[in-house]
């Protein structure tokens, strides 16, 4: 017979369903050993995102300024909680945050968590002993004057503030290596396509060029986007009647929070009523990010369509080889970091639908579903920042261009044919066509021979200058 394992020391804590047992070295309690049983679902704790761990200490912090200049809090708790506050934002503490990121409540389970983790932090900064909420209580002293309510959304905004500010860097990262290729490829012609269709000519740098500014139009939509992020129901408490806050709180509040976090652009909400409902800044984020990993997911479709082959595909451009692509073929080699993105922005696209019905099931008063609105925007933003990295770095600023082959199949196209329109007209222009289609001769060729354009004419009309939209203009400026 083997003896059981000793079980590992604990400290018995009390909430209002009774007594719990509580690991002796943790600094949450009661409130969040409960949540942990009730909520084993997907195994990530809300520790495991930093920014709002730091966004909900900025929270406690700015609420416990706000509370010990209106004379409601202790000059001594309100030390020991802004420095456990600190210590939480400089990344000490992040493990103690241990609710699953699925929760029931509304995020009660969070401001739980991080009010009992706060107060233990701050009880030790006073010489207390963890669990001893007589000398520091995590609801009547660190979450004074607040509710789940409000705290939870705030946090959450500030949070998403600063998870879009770097999908924001990472898009412009982005946008910069197209940008870089569509310098370097200027002056490679190809045929472009419509409904994978020969069309007309262009460049290679035109296409390039063309990836660059969308992406730079969605970092514009995403700064739109996060602004909506700015209007804060802080100190609406409950419902946003601003039931137990102090006259003044909210104002002070708002000021501490600008001066932590540098957004000099937060402001309250105009009415917190309708502030503490509403869902709709969330909704319009998630459906600006769907917008950037539905264009970032098109574009990787285009790479990977562009580079296919190498032989027996479109081969126009080669992308970096970054692993070998079969356990079977050897020397294959996959598209795998568009791949990569692809399914990112499958998964935006779902979590915006979860967003979408989370948002629209909201009742009364309050949305009961932000936690997983949340969730799912930060895992949006997170996997759709570091997509638009790799993509950068692991593909696009290593792509190469096959010229040659360009140039050829745009000599051979019968996309030549329609800049011939105005010269001899769109039925000539179709029947040149039709007949270099089926003898295999160049639409070139074939005027020449039918003598419908003199040489210097048809010279001009087939310039790649004027192909490519890329001639001067009357003015002389291209």
């Amino acid at each position: 017979m083997t003896a059981n394992p000793a079980q590992p020391p604990a400290r018995t804590e009390h909430d209002s369903l009774g007594a719990i047992e509580v690991p002796a070295d943790a600094y949450y309690g009661a409130h969040t050993a409960r949540a942990v049983q009730n909520f084993p679902v997907s195994g990530t704790p809300i520790g495991a995102n930093p920014h709002l761990i730091h966004a909900l200490a900025t929270v406690k912090l700015a609420a416990a300024t706000a509370n010990h200049e209106l004379g409601l809090l202790a000059a001594h708790k309100a030390s020991a909680i802004v420095r456990a506050c600190e210590d939480i934002i400089a990344g000490d503490l992040h493990e103690q945050f241990v609710v699953d990121s699925i929760q029931g409540g509304a995020g009660t389970s969070t401001n739980m968590n991080a009010n009992e983790v706060i107060a233990n932090r701050a009880l030790e900064h006073l010489g207390q002993p963890l669990g001893h909420y007589q000398a520091l209580h995590p609801l009547d002293d660190v979450n004074l004057g607040q509710s789940t309510n409000d705290v939870y959304p705030t946090a959450t905004k500030l949070a998403l503030h600063w998870s879009v500010t770097e999908l924001i860097g990472a898009l412009g990262e982005l946008r910069e290596a197209f940008a870089a290729k569509a310098a370097e490829f200027h002056d490679i012609i190809k045929i472009g396509r419509t409904q994978l269709q020969d069309a007309v000519p262009m460049t290679l740098g035109q296409e390039f060029g063309a990836f660059a500014i969308t992406i730079g139009e969605d970092e514009q939509r995403l700064a739109e986007a996060r602004e909506l992020l700015h209007e804060l129901n802080l100190g609406g408490t409950a419902i946003g009647t601003r039931l137990n806050a102090a006259p003044g709180y909210q104002d002070l509040t708002l000021e501490v929070l600008r001066a932590q976090t540098g957004i000099t652009t937060l402001t309250s909400a105009p009415d917190l009523v309708e502030s503490t409902q509403d869902t709709g800044a969330f909704v319009q984020l998630s459906g600006v990010v769907k917008r950037v990993a539905v264009k970032a997911s098109k574009i990787c479709n285009d790479l990977r369509l562009l580079s296919s082959g190498p032989l027996a595909g479109l081969g126009e451009i080669n992308l970096p080889p970054v692993q070998a692509g079969s356990s079977i073929m050897p020397g294959k080699v996959n598209p795998v970091i568009p791949e990569v993105v692809n399914q990112i922005a499958f998964e935006v696209i779902g979590n915006d639908v979860t967003i979408t019905m989370a948002a629209e099931a909201g009742q009364l008063q309050l949305n009961a579903f932000e936690p997983i609105i949340a969730r799912s925007l930060f895992h949006s933003i997170e996997h759709l920042t570091a997509g638009c990295q790799v993509l950068a770095t692991r593909c696009v600023r290593g792509i190469t261009a096959n010229a040659e082959l360009l140039r050829t199949r745009v000599d051979g196209s019968i996309g030549l044919a329609t800049a011939l329109n105005p010269a001899i007209g769109y039925v000539q222009a179709a029947s040149i066509a039709k007949e270099a289609l089926k003898t295999g001769k160049g639409v070139a060729d074939l005027v020449r021979d039918r003598r419908l354009v003199p040489e210097a004419e048809l010279a001009r009309l087939l310039s790649p200058e004027r192909l490519t939209g890329t001639a001067p203009a009357a003015g002389g400026t291209p």
